[in-house]
């Protein structure tokens, strides 16, 4: 028994569509700027964390690249008064997406 068949035994008045789901991928543009954003190593209540601040752009475009960043590191962070605050010491990493996106990054501290 397949899965075709468990599921019209579990929903027996279910017509299937022969369609294909349109899968929206959302390719949203990002300001880039020219002067570098600033990618920071602190200590927060002695934990460690990567701020990146300095992006001219809007907040939105901001906040979606933060998610990204999060997404590609799989860690967690926020978004506050105009800084990606990643939790770790992840400044490499994340420099080197920036990069990629074709943003100029400056490194601070240590």
């Amino acid at each position: 028994m397949d899965l075709k068949d468990q599921l019209k035994n579990l929903f027996p008045d279910h017509i299937p569509s022969n369609e294909p789901e349109e899968i929206k991928e959302s390719e949203h543009e990002l300001f880039v700027q020219k002067e570098p954003m600033i990618c920071k190593y602190e200590k927060r209540k002695g934990k460690p964390t990567t701020i990146i601040a300095g992006y001219e752009g809007e907040d939105e475009d901001f906040k979606i690249l933060a998610k990204e960043i999060k997404n590609k590191l799989a860690v967690g962070g926020s978004f506050k008064d105009g800084e990606i605050i990643i939790q770790g010491d992840y400044r490499d990493k994340i420099m080197n997406i920036l990069k990629e996106k074709g943003f100029k990054v400056k490194r601070v501290g240590g």
